[in-house]
């Protein structure tokens, strides 16, 4: 572990994203306590990208994109490690890029939803809010919970899906209404 500290600090050439890649995968690779290397490392790894100013870093989750993408995790970490020392571990590094890239994506879409979400009216705001919390509600069902008239609820509904914040599912009486 010392020997990977000290390689991490002294090293002025290779490229913070990569370095964050190289050290999770080593942390990782050590494996230096019983349980909770892979969680320790990831964690060590958006540490290590704040440090080096990728702040966006601190309003997503690294760790829950990992876990949706635990099975591609363990193979390409398991094909690096066994070829362990002087392995080649540009898959491991490309598959951590590639889940970066995926939580930024997911953070611009957030931030995209919410400069729409600024501009909707107090009433869409609250129609949105209540299919959110209520998924495959319908539309009566919102117009007798929100007191808002049944034509209105309509035209709104039909606004949020072309702003492409709601999806409708069924057809005819039917007809619901998620989130997207």
């Amino acid at each position: 572990m010392r020997l990977l500290v000290d390689w991490y600090n002294a090293d002025t050439v290779t490229h913070p994203l990569v370095k964050c890649a190289l050290f999770a995968y080593d942390f990782v690779s050590i494996h230096p306590f019983q349980d909770g290397n892979g969680r320790l490392s990831r964690l060590i790894a958006t540490l290590l990208l704040l440090k080096n100013g990728y702040k966006w870093i601190q309003y997503v989750s690294f760790e829950h994109e990992i876990e949706s993408k635990k099975v591609d995790y363990y193979r390409v970490l398991r094909a690096c490690q066994a070829h362990r020392p002087n392995e080649n571990v540009s898959e491991w590094v490309l598959f951590f890029l590639e889940s970066l890239r995926n939580i930024q994506t997911q953070l611009m879409q957030k931030l995209d939803q919410k400069g729409v979400d600024s501009q909707l009216s107090p009433r869409e705001k609250s129609i949105l809010t209540y299919v959110g919390d209520h998924p495959g509600c319908k539309s009566g069902e919102i117009t007798k919970k929100l007191g808002i008239p049944s034509p209105t609820i309509k035209r709104i509904l039909s606004d949020l899906l072309s702003k492409n914040l709601i999806e409708r599912h069924g057809s005819g009486a039917g007809v619901n209404y998620v989130l997207k």
